[in-house]
């Protein structure tokens, strides 16, 4: 069993010893000069509330009460719709007004904080807090999926297998999710949810070792890591899980394969180090991309920038969030965390990260700005562990 899951976490990334750290998740970076001063409130304290908290965590925005660049008020208009007002400056100079529509007061605030994320922040940006997140709860030999908003008003428990299950990862379109369970049989496999039915089916239950899935782009297919033929390697199935085709053949270890924005290559992690390699999805030799780091794993493409891979190192006793830039040819350390980071999964804007912080007590989800490092929880502790979050963008 030992040996099944350090598999999946290559050389025990998720168990080797962390760093104790009182206040585990947050670190507060000052950048004045690469951020907008904003003013952001509404007209019910719920939803003010909800605002702040948003804003606060976006590495582009710094929340004033003066001096403010921009003046940013939401305010519920109908139980489903927020309007957004935008002024520029302590004149008050009219910038933009705009209405938007969710499932309740919440959603809407979050749709409407994207628009006027997308409106003030001055680089392109797109707007995340509208993301949903598929993350493991849990600890010791009982680890469930669970799903929930970015901030953990809406939180779902999707599964009930009491046994451990480990990185899920979200379809396209948000309507399944595949993941890894040791449920069934002591052995992992991998398996799908239905999330409109939560209903649950075998994906792939071969001979061995099954898992590390993750969809494509499109969805039409599957990457996944199985050991049925021997040793564990990179194969891709149809989105149910047939038409299997083995991509690697070597005697190194492989985890974590992730596409390519455009699905034509798949980024892997794989022993000795482990380090990253990239291949084509149709199979031959991986190239190692060089980090500059001994032991670099859990790659996640960025769908916004081709350029950009974020990923795990290790560059001394404690792990840290990289990024690795094909334009530069080598990685940079953006987390620089007094606590071990884990886990990374890119935003929709392609500069913010989910995340796994974690001490020697417990593990929290926060949301990391590669550009400044400034870091922020977004699970709350009484939820208990949290790890291992795949973020969806609706």
């Amino acid at each position: 069993m030992q040996k099944l899951l350090r598999l999946f976490l290559l050389l025990a990334v998720a168990a080797a010893p962390a760093l104790a750290q009182r206040n585990i998740g947050e670190v507060t970076v000052t950048a004045e000069n690469k951020t907008i001063p904003v003013r952001v409130s509404a007209n019910t304290p719920e939803l003010n509330d909800l605002a702040v908290r948003a804003f606060n965590v976006h590495g582009r925005y710094r929340l004033t009460a003066s001096g403010f660049a921009y003046d940013i008020r939401f305010s519920l208009v109908t139980p489903t719709q927020v309007r957004v007002d935008i002024t520029k400056g302590s004149a008050g100079t009219p910038f933009s007004s705009d209405v938007a529509t969710g499932r309740n007061g919440m959603d809407a605030l979050l749709r409407a904080a994207d628009i006027a994320v997308v409106k003030t922040n001055g680089l392109g940006l797109k707007g995340f807090f509208t993301a949903k997140i598929a993350f493991i709860g849990g600890g010791g030999g009982r680890r469930e999926v669970y799903t929930s908003d970015l901030f953990f008003h809406r939180v779902t428990q999707v599964t009930h297998d009491n046994a451990i299950a480990l990185f899920p990862r979200w379809s396209p379109d948000g309507g399944r999710l595949l993941y890894t369970s040791f449920f069934k049989s002591g052995f992992p496999d991998i398996f799908q949810i239905d999330l409109n039915s939560y209903q649950r089916t075998s994906f792939v239950s071969f001979k061995g070792t099954n898992g590390g899935a993750r969809y494509s782009p499109s969805g039409g297919q599957v990457a996944m890591v199985l050991s049925g033929e021997g040793n564990p390697e990179i194969y891709i199935s149809s989105a149910q899980g047939r038409q299997v085709s083995r991509k690697t053949r070597s005697d190194s270890t492989k985890a974590s394969p992730c596409w390519s924005p455009d699905g034509s290559r798949l980024v892997f992690a794989m022993e000795p180090g482990p380090q990253l390699y990239v291949m084509s999805a149709g199979g031959g030799t991986p190239s190692r991309l060089v980090t500059g780091f001994r032991f670099t794993a859990e790659p996640d493409w960025s769908r916004t920038d081709p350029n950009k891979i974020v990923c795990t190192v290790r560059p001394s006793s404690a792990y840290q969030i990289a990024v690795y830039d094909f334009s530069k040819g080598t990685a940079e350390i953006v987390s620089k965390a007094p606590f071990d980071g884990i886990e990374a999964s890119w935003l929709a804007d392609g500069r913010h990260v989910v995340y796994t912080a974690r001490d020697r007590n417990t593990s929290v989800l926060c949301i990391l700005d590669t550009e400044t490092g400034k870091s922020t929880p977004i699970s709350p502790r009484s939820f208990g562990p949290a790890m291992q979050a795949s973020v969806w963008t609706p």
